[in-house]
């Protein structure tokens, strides 16, 4: 292939994928169609084995299937994103409203149901490289009462202690926190999360302010800082509220 016609592959190229799943099929298949993109891919088949392979590997995303023996894509989840903030695709033979919520409210940042087009999977990690990518940018730091967060070290704190985020919560918040006052719709927040080539409920977004909410608002049921803006979506506090 002439690298030149692909200005993109040397930063995938970059990249590490780490694709889980019980079926050596959809292992061979993802790992396969990556590899041809460009990417660097590690392959497990169930979340013990995936823990170990993250730990070793460092993915810079994951592309996980929920439903395995040992340990599910759910404890999987929840084991790895204490330890790393690495973005995770869920793969997933069922897409009920309930999955998607659960697999939110555990820090996955997409979600593609089987069967499933290899092209649109693909478009799908880069849409969220791409949104990693642009948080990696020169350290802004944002302010707003006793909050202050840090893009550049994804460091968040409330008064003096630290706030642990998942990638999806950071953005709404430093998205939210550099437009004090402005209302964002349901809508509008998913398509800045996920790129244009989304597919989601909007409830997904009340999912992240919920649990957002939770982790910087000393009381939750009386929000402070993320403010409801009934019939359109949210907004962060104007500074002068604040």
């Amino acid at each position: 292939m002439d690298i030149a016609l692909r200005p993109s592959l040397e930063i995938d190229m970059a990249k590490k994928i780490l694709v889980v799943d019980d079926k050596l099929e959809i292992r061979q298949l993802l790992k396969s169609y990556l590899t041809q993109e460009g990417f660097d891919v590690v392959a497990a088949s169930d979340g013990k084995e995936a823990l170990f392979a993250a730990r070793q590997s460092k993915p810079d995303l994951i592309i996980l299937d929920l439903m395995m023996p040992e340990m599910n894509g759910y404890d999987f989840i929840r084991s790895y994103t204490r330890e790393a903030d690495a973005p995770i695709i869920v793969l997933t033979a069922r897409l009920e409203e309930i999955d998607k919520v659960s697999g939110l409210e555990l820090g996955a940042d997409d979600f593609v149901t089987k069967p499933f087009s290899p092209r649109e999977l693909v478009a799908r990690v880069r849409a969220v490289l791409r949104r990693v990518e642009k948080q990696e940018k020169p350290a802004v730091i944002l302010r707003a009462g006793e909050i202050t967060l840090d893009r550049d070290s994804r460091i968040v704190t409330v008064g003096e202690n630290f706030v642990d985020l998942t990638p999806s919560e950071f953005e709404i918040l430093a998205l939210m926190m550099a437009a004090p006052g402005r209302a964002f719709t349901r809508l509008e927040l998913l398509e800045r999360l996920q790129g244009a080539a989304y597919e989601g409920y909007e409830r997904t977004i009340d999912v992240h302010i919920r649990n957002l909410r939770s982790k910087i608002e000393s009381d939750a049921s009386q929000p402070k800082y993320v403010e409801t803006i009934y019939g359109v979506g949210y907004r962060f506090a104007p500074t002068k509220d604040l």
